[in-house]
């Protein structure tokens, strides 16, 4: 049985195309970037580096940018693999740190890198998951800092939500990661509905009958009830400046 196979065996249900192309990636030798919606199943791929690792006799960080989804990360994978497979390092939680999978917050591996920890010793995947904050103004730097210095030997496998330059971006991560494979999925299985709370009502932003025809027209009831909501309070507005006042008002507009 391949390592692909074992892997699906233990899932109970069957990998969608673009999982199925980026585990395959993986297993060739590749990295991958795999840009999908959110809620698509991109950590999939992640978890195939995990079993990879594993399987191999290697080491796997799973990096992740804020503490509470890799204390989230650290529980699932603890319950497929246990807690003897399995560590966490962030700023608050020091587990298991010599694990051949451990968690962490992408600025933990950053600094394993420049102090040339002995940890990194045996590496041989790297998952990045929500890599798209490399555009984040503040921390950005840090997810380009390990792309950047990470050993070669080292396969990223980077896990983005779906972002307008995917293929400047992944190549970007060819051209200093070397082989790495692309895989843009725009299929999104779990639907995103956008409201609009005015006052104490909430409103579809967009009209369902042209989202269902896959348009986006603000919704007309929305756009009505503002426009009504934006009288009555220019009314309310002029009743409390009184008659007197809006006489005056009137009288300087005539003398100008």
């Amino acid at each position: 049985m391949t390592t692909l196979a074992d892997f699906t065996a233990r899932l109970d249900f069957r990998l969608d195309d673009f999982q199925r192309q980026a585990c395959e990636a993986l297993a060739a030798g590749h990295g991958v970037l795999v840009c999908a919606p959110t809620g698509a199943g991109k950590t999939i791929v992640g978890e195939f580096a995990v079993h990879l690792a594993l399987a191999s006799g290697t080491k796997c960080f799973y990096t992740t940018p804020i503490k509470a989804l890799s204390n989230q990360k650290f529980h699932d994978l603890v319950a497929i693999h246990g807690a003897g497979n399995v560590g966490l390092l962030t700023g608050d939680n020091s587990i298991n740190a010599d694990a051949p999978v451990v968690v962490m917050t992408t600025e933990v591996v950053r600094n394993m890198i420049y102090a040339q920890s002995p940890t990194l010793n045996g590496l041989s995947y790297v998952v990045m998951d929500e890599v798209h904050f490399l555009a984040d103004r503040f921390r950005g730097a840090v997810w380009e800092e390990v792309i950047l210095h990470l050993d070669p030997s080292v396969r990223v496998v980077s896990l983005s939500a779906t972002v307008s330059n995917s293929e400047e971006f992944g190549a970007w991560i060819q051209t200093v990661r070397g082989d790495t494979t692309v895989i843009v999925d725009e299929i999104r299985p779990v639907p995103l509905w956008q409201h609009m709370l005015v006052g104490n009502r909430l409103f579809d932003l967009y009209d369902p009958r042209t989202v269902a025809e896959g348009g986006k027209r603000v919704n007309p009831e929305l756009t009505r009830y503002i426009a009504h909501r934006d009288l009555s309070s220019a009314g309310e507005r002029d009743d409390r400046r009184g008659p007197r006042t809006r006489g005056r008002d009137r009288g300087r507009g005539r003398a100008g």
